[in-house]
């Protein structure tokens, strides 16, 4: 649990997100609650931490706190996850030190009870605590791909997929598990509605 330089420092963030999410759940309690957190040293809410602003506010405490962890609790992760590991990763930490936690699509959005609502964010922020000590400082890498293509499947739509692929100047190995191609369709003799031949 514990970084190469010694303790884990979580830095917390909650996003207000205008009203979306503090419209609903209390972001202040919450962030309250997760500066009790063990390994917890920042704890802050923010109007919009997507902002600019809101980067350079994660970006500074890495510095001046000296965070090896971050947790940004705040809108859908397919809106904004990139967004944070970036302001992650100019701070001076891996990008894979961070986690985010959905707490306006999977609570402020689905519940019309502010309590409840919060008390979810609040579950939902701890195990994203808890869970961000154990992250590993992954590296991306490219490695090298092969151009051919395998289609997997021998009826109908992967011989259509096969020929596609082929004219289009590509090098295709098609498999198929039955000793013979064409699916189900080769085991009719005519189709519907025309009674064609198949």
């Amino acid at each position: 649990m514990n970084d190469k330089n010694g303790q884990v420092r979580i830095g917390f963030y909650i996003c207000h997100c205008g009203t979306n999410i503090a419209g609903m759940v209390d972001v202040i309690a919450v962030a309250r609650y997760a500066a009790t957190l063990p390994g917890v040293v920042v704890s802050r809410d923010y109007k919009y931490m997507c902002s600019d602003p809101g980067q350079e506010l994660i970006q500074q405490d890495i510095q001046e706190h000296h965070l090896n962890r971050i947790v940004v609790a705040s809108c859908s992760p397919l809106l904004h996850e990139e967004t944070f590991r970036k302001a992650t990763a100019k701070g001076g930490l891996n990008p894979f030190y961070f986690q985010m936690v959905n707490i306006r699509e999977h609570d402020s959005w689905v519940h019309t009870d502010g309590k409840a609502a919060t008390e979810k964010a609040i579950d939902l922020v701890r195990a994203a605590i808890r869970r961000v000590a154990f992250h590993k400082p992954l590296e991306r890498k490219q490695v090298p791909i092969h151009p051919d293509i395998l289609v997997v499947g021998g009826g109908i739509a992967g011989i259509h997929a096969a020929l596609t692929l082929a004219n289009a100047g590509k090098h295709v190995y098609l498999v198929e598990r039955e000793p013979t191609i064409g699916g189900h369709m080769a085991k009719f003799d005519k189709t519907f509605p025309t009674l064609d031949c198949a």
